[in-house]
């Protein structure tokens, strides 16, 4: 057994210099790369291992060097944005962490568009939507992502989805090549889209603008924002909607039927205000997590034969 345990570590050391040599011959700056980074500082439910190699991608150059060396190298590549809606597991992440950080916020009123990064912020964007008197993203407004990855899942909130105000997408596949997708060509789908289930990296968006005045946007605005923090736990890290809802029953209510509010494992929680959602109370591991994710699945297959499926991505060794 230990020597089995001392190979292993052998693996993971000479993958590792190879990342690193691999690196150092690439056109990506070297203060976007970091090695051992650890995932607990770059999720929202602030747990995870380490990322064996971690770049933050700022523009479309730096995405498709990134998919050149891994096409080139068979490297493991995961994408991120803010990683509200994942959890790493303990182990760490294997090959390349990509970080989407593309940043862009653009009006055009001829257009009557407003064209934004992937790495932008669904609250930044609207923000500065509203500072413009551009209606039409206040319900999403509180969703703690990227616009990337509220397109990929199709985020949504109050009765609307990213789907109903995205006119065109701009995508990457893993060959490098750039597609533009207009909305019926996303495959949008409750918590689903064609960048989830095909492999397209989302790079930018266009929104289509709705005109509308400052006080009344941030009216609506400031009135989903204390609904949300009414209702949901945000003084806990967590990754929002653990569970998705059912096609005919609510998932929250029947975890609460359950009896399984405040149920623990470790410092993992089924949160005491919202029971779709599984908080970390401080010191929880992935482990944890995904143990009571297991229980909660069971408890309520076995009293209501229902099974529920995640809304999170479980990413990681």
């Amino acid at each position: 057994m230990q020597i089995q345990q001392l190979e292993r570590k052998g693996c993971k050391r000479r993958i590792k210099l190879e990342i690193e040599e691999i690196m150092q011959k690439s056109k990506i700056l070297k203060e976007k790369i970091q090695y051992k980074e650890p995932m607990s500082k770059h999720t929202s439910f602030k747990v995870g291992g380490n990322a064996e190699c971690y770049i933050v991608a700022e523009t479309i150059e730096d995405v498709k060097h990134v998919l050149d060396i891994v096409a080139q190298n068979q490297i493991p590549l995961t994408v991120l944005g803010k990683g509200t809606n994942v959890l790493v597991k303990d182990e760490g992440i294997k090959g390349i962490t990509l970080n989407i950080s593309i940043n862009k916020i653009e009006i055009n009123e001829k257009e009557q568009t407003i064209s934004v990064g992937a790495g932008n912020t669904i609250s930044e964007v609207a923000q500065k939507m509203m500072q413009n008197n551009l209606a039409g993203l206040e319900e999403l407004s509180g969703i703690p992502g990227t616009i990337g990855g509220a397109i990929r899942m199709n985020a949504g909130a109050h009765g609307k989805e990213i789907k109903d105000i995205i006119t065109e997408v701009i995508a990457i596949d893993y060959k490098g090549n750039i597609r533009k997708f207009k909305t019926e060509e996303c495959k949008f789908e409750y918590r689903n889209s064609i960048f989830s289930k095909e492999k397209y990296i989302v790079l930018e968006a266009k929104i289509k603008l709705q005109a509308g005045k400052k006080e009344d946007i941030q009216k609506k605005m400031i009135e989903y924002a204390l609904w949300r923090k009414e209702h949901q736990p945000l003084e806990y890290p967590n990754a929002g909607s653990t569970f998705k809802r059912g096609e005919n029953f609510i998932t929250a209510k029947l975890i609460d039927e359950c009896g399984l509010k405040g149920y623990k494992v470790g410092g993992a929680q089924i949160s005491t205000k919202h029971a779709g959602f599984i908080v970390n109370t401080g010191n929880a591991t992935s482990q944890e997590i995904l143990e009571l994710i297991e229980i909660t699945k069971r408890k309520v297959y076995e009293k209501f034969g229902k099974e529920i499926k995640l809304e999170i991505d479980v990413i990681g060794e």
